[in-house]
């Protein structure tokens, strides 16, 4: 299993930034995937959810109506799509798969929401 994020970056309060996922290395439009995230001097956090098809997603009270997860199982990336950012969004975030019993995470992605 291999999880690469990318999209990640500074952008300044009430900005957007699209993160990507590309998956590879088990049959992803099989299993649910998760974004979480990880700020300085804090525990990870669930992030959001979406389904293996898609159908249904979940989100941390602290960004829901503001992000928004999607995928291509075409593919094999699933998206993160944040909106009106702010400071407390700042984290490196990770791409999550539940595979063969294990957690599988990616490298990571630092976003960074500063003026």
């Amino acid at each position: 299993v291999q999880l690469v994020e990318s999209g990640g970056g500074l952008v300044q309060p009430g900005g957007s930034l699209r993160l990507s996922c590309e998956a590879s290395g088990f049959i992803f439009s099989s299993y649910a995937m998760s974004w979480f995230r990880q700020a300085p001097g804090k525990e990870r956090e669930l992030v959001a959810t979406i389904t293996s098809a898609g159908g249904s997603t979940n989100f941390a009270d602290s960004v829901k109506d503001r992000f928004t997860i999607s995928r291509d199982n075409a593919k094999n990336t699933v998206y993160l799509q944040m909106n009106s950012l702010k400071s407390e969004d700042t984290a490196v975030y990770y791409c999550h798969a539940y595979v063969s019993r294990k957690n599988w995470w990616g490298q990571g992605t630092q976003v960074t929401v500063s003026s």
